[in-house]
């Protein structure tokens, strides 16, 4: 079974395991008002789906997530949208079932907190993550200032969060806490046999173990939202802040 096949986010069943992917190839999956909204839309489905026992979290061979959208910045520079709206990584940790992401391609900023909030997160060797939104003049959001420590060491987060650096995957081997950095071309054949496994489980047993191994990462993600959105305040109330957005996009 497939949903939106057509859609900028698509939901296939494969047996117990649900395969939803960010495929808007024409806005190179950056987090548009349109994407969000299908997401979430999509996720919801996903959790309400007693057939899935596990879901694996793709995108495009190329990239995976390119954070928020300039169109959903400069809404959020106009106080049209409020930080806080933004709730896809509550979705994804919220999923009753184990989500795998598959991030084969590039996952910038909110693409990549999207990706952090797993329960399995793979990476590719060729492909660049990084929490670029300094690179704009705001904080970070989405639970970031927290996510990217359940994945490696503090000081290597602070680096990141700071210099607003994207590395290659393969900078990380051997010196952080993702599951796998793998060649591209092996990152979605990974998360579907990761899945495969995972899924063969009773889903009310695999939803209870789930909850309660991610307690730590969603009870840090709800601690920091309140700090993110105080942060988000002052920081997109400075003068500058739009010329800094329309910067980055030039």
């Amino acid at each position: 079974m497939a949903v939106g096949m057509s859609a900028p986010v698509r939901l296939e069943v494969q047996g117990r395991v649900g395969v939803l992917t960010l495929a808007d190839a024409e806005g190179k999956n950056a987090l548009s008002h349109t994407l969000v909204d299908a997401l979430l839309a999509r996720l919801q489905e996903a959790a309400a789906h007693e057939g899935i026992h596990a879901l694996v979290l793709a995108g495009l061979p190329e990239v995976f997530c390119a954070g928020a959208s300039r169109e959903l910045l400069l809404a959020i520079v106009d106080g049209t949208v409020s930080p806080s709206d933004i709730l896809l990584s509550k979705a994804v940790l919220d999923l009753p079932v184990p989500v795998i992401a598959a991030m084969e391609g590039h996952a910038i900023g909110g693409g990549l907190a999207l990706g952090l909030c797993a329960d399995v997160v793979i990476l590719s060797r060729e492909s660049r993550y990084g929490a670029s939104f300094m690179n704009m003049g705001f904080t970070p959001g989405m639970g970031m200032t927290t996510l990217l420590e359940q994945v490696m060491s503090p000081a290597q987060a602070q680096e990141l969060l700071l210099s607003g650096e994207a590395r290659k995957g393969s900078d990380f081997v051997g010196a952080a806490g993702f599951n796998y950095i793998l060649p591209r071309r092996d990152v979605l054949p990974r998360a579907m046999a990761v899945a495969a496994r995972i899924a063969e489980k009773p889903r009310r047993t695999l939803a209870l173990l789930k909850r309660t191994l991610s307690v730590r990462r969603r009870q840090a993600f709800e601690s920091t939202r309140t700090i993110e959105a105080l942060m988000h305040e002052i920081s997109f109330a400075q003068v500058d802040i739009r010329q800094l957005v329309e910067d980055n996009y030039d």
